[in-house]
């Protein structure tokens, strides 16, 4: 259960960066919100979850997903550049990401 209340945490992570962007410096009111709404409940996510995982696999699992995720958005949405190498470090923090589950107890 912690695993899965991680993930979500890390979805709403990447919906908080995104909707960051969308609100354009807290301007917009919508996305303002939104931005308030997605990073508190990931923080609860996230906390809930680290109630059985180990501080630093959560916080660095929660971290990945929403660098890495919110990277891949960008690039998919906003236009930002997909050079092979960032898509290769991308890839990198999510096999760490992986890895850190893999090597995980709980």
């Amino acid at each position: 259960m912690a695993w899965a209340l991680l993930g979500i945490a890390g979805i709403l992570e990447i919906a908080f960066a995104y909707s960051m962007k969308s609100s354009e410096g807290f301007t917009r009111l919508t996305p303002a919100l939104f931005t308030v709404a997605t990073g508190v409940s990931s923080v609860v996510l996230l906390s809930l979850s680290l109630r059985t995982l180990p501080v630093g696999t959560g916080y660095a699992v929660w971290t990945g997903i929403g660098a890495a995720g919110t990277a891949i958005l960008g690039v998919a949405m906003l236009g930002d550049p997909a050079s092979p190498m960032r898509l290769l470090c991308i890839a990198l923090i999510l096999a760490g990401v992986i890895g850190l589950k893999l090597v995980s107890a709980s």
